[in-house]
């Protein structure tokens, strides 16, 4: 798999690229603020629908522009997919394959896959566990783009019962049982929907948990070992007599949270707030017996965050095809051998697209085509531009 084409229109500091691309290795090359990364974020916008930069669409847009448009063109197994998305600033993106409209953003995802190393992976390691979670659901909406509607469902439930803890506060002093069966409602359906996450999530974790054991001893082979476990917040509230697949058993998983969700009912009225649910688990990692955050050296830490991603790269290429990969500004923030062993994998990668603000960030000898950014000042503000 590889990118042939990136159009952008009004995307942060791009009023217009448009650059032909192809497989091997390609260097985005420009000091730091001329907008090399805003190029591997409209790509990995594409492959994820979200920036690994910022939580919101807004920054995305290009100040006084009211929308910005990234377009690609994938080429898989030798067929082309199109892919347009745009951006919209108070109201919908909206999403074209190729050039027809879709009914959901959603549906695009799956056609470009890619892996993504960036400076700010650390936070993989030593951020919260929003950080880890949306690891998880990248990558397994990614193997899996069914696992996005699962996703958006939960969340809508998620939003409609803590809207509904919030004024229900009053409801048990009260004594209003309608209100309260409301309520349980929202419970089946948080735990139906919960579950399927969850037992999604599970599932990818048993995968990932080998590779990234294996990944991590090739980055620090002195190290202590690594290893990586799903952690739900319904643990010590699980239904008796566990099935031996309790993990990514969906029955099992919704039993449990309804149970999880019964007990913490009291509280979660006080609070008005959703207490139970995948959207407060969290991927533990740990080195040895100690957990790597809080624990964990700066080297070991990007040790991890790298053998995180190297992980996701080994599963994607086991599903089959190569996914493309993205370096941005990584090598500069890696010591030797870490350089070494990320430089190894992109050898057999089928495209690898990079950002260096200097050319000696790129490991030596490799032969790789080199594309120059700069920023001009234009009539609409500064720009970023491809020198020609």
């Amino acid at each position: 798999m590889y990118v042939r084409h990136l159009g952008l229109h009004d995307f942060r500091s791009w009023a217009v690229a448009d650059l032909e691309l192809e497989p091997g290795r390609m260097v985005f090359v420009g000091p730091n603020g001329f907008g090399k990364t805003n190029l591997v974020e409209a790509l990995w916008y594409s492959t994820t629908l979200g920036s690994h930069r910022v939580s919101t669409d807004q920054p995305l847009i290009r100040a006084g522009s009211s929308r910005a448009v990234v377009s690609t063109i994938v080429v898989n197994e030798g067929r082309e997919c199109a892919i347009d998305l745009e951006i919209a600033a108070g109201r919908a993106n909206k999403a074209r394959l190729n050039r027809s409209p879709v009914r959901s953003t959603r549906e695009v995802v799956g056609v470009l896959r890619s892996v993504l190393f960036a400076p700010e992976d650390l936070a993989l390691v030593r951020g919260d566990p929003s950080e880890r979670r949306r690891y998880l659901d990248d990558l397994a909406t990614m193997r899996r783009p069914t696992v996005a509607g699962v996703r958006a469902d939960y969340d809508r439930v998620l939003r409609q019962r803590t809207a509904l803890l919030k004024s229900l506060g009053g409801s048990r002093h009260r004594g209003d049982a309608s209100a309260l069966d409301t309520l349980d409602v929202w419970d089946s359906r948080l735990a139906e929907h919960g579950a399927q996450l969850m037992a999604a999530r599970i599932d990818l974790v048993n995968q990932l948990a080998p590779e990234v054991e294996k990944s991590y001893q090739l980055l620090a082979p002195a190290s202590r070992p690594a290893s990586i476990a799903y952690r739900a917040s319904i643990d010590g509230l699980a239904v008796a007599d566990a099935p031996d697949n309790a993990g990514t058993d969906r029955e099992f998983l919704e039993a449990a949270l309804l149970a999880a969700l019964a007990a913490r009912r009291n509280a979660e009225l006080e609070r008005g707030m959703c207490l139970v649910g995948p959207h407060r688990d969290d991927l533990e990692l740990r080195l040895g017996d100690q957990p790597a955050k809080g624990f964990a050296s700066h080297g070991e830490s990007w040790s991890f965050a790298v053998a995180l991603r190297l992980a996701s790269y080994e599963l994607l290429r086991a599903d089959g095809g190569e996914p493309v990969l993205l370096l941005d500004d990584v090598f500069a923030e890696l010591d030797t051998a870490r350089r070494q062993a990320l430089a190894g994998v992109a050898e057999s990668a089928e495209q690898v697209l990079i950002t260096a603000a200097v050319l000696e960030d790129i490991p030596a000898g490799w032969d790789a085509r080199r594309v120059h950014i700069d920023l001009r000042d234009e009539d609409a503000g500064r720009v970023s531009v491809v020198q020609r």
